[in-house]
């Protein structure tokens, strides 16, 4: 087992949040990469699109998210995907932080993660 410990103090600016990268570490040979976000209470990540797919997961408090002109509510347990090149923002007019955990991929990512794979095999065999 390799466990990662969070701590908040490790929390950075990063497109209008607060964000800790998680992934990926050494000894996770994972397709994709993700962040520990928190957006505090007034606050708003920055509207952005990008060309990787996204998937964010909320996992305290309560936000509203605004993609491609709708706006939707986002609480604990709700997961919301992006496709590539569709802006999304995260917003929080609350009094309360709000934490994600956003996860984002690319073929890029897969091919490299299918090759460090099969590089993982052939070293076992």
């Amino acid at each position: 087992m390799d466990l990662h410990t969070f701590d908040p103090a490790q929390l950075r600016p990063d497109n209008g949040l607060l964000a800790k990268r998680l992934l990926p570490w050494k000894t996770l040979n994972a397709p994709f990469e993700g962040a520990w976000c928190v957006i505090q209470p007034g606050t708003s990540s920055t509207r952005h699109a990008h060309h990787e797919y996204e998937i964010f997961i909320a996992m305290s408090g309560e936000a509203v998210l605004e993609s491609e002109g709708d706006r939707s509510a986002f609480v604990a347990g709700d997961v919301a995907y992006f496709p590539p090149g569709t802006d999304h923002q995260v917003i929080n007019d609350g009094t309360a932080d709000f934490e994600m955990y956003g996860i984002w991929w690319d073929p890029d990512m897969t091919r490299a993660f299918t090759s460090r794979h099969e590089g993982t095999l052939q070293e076992e065999r």
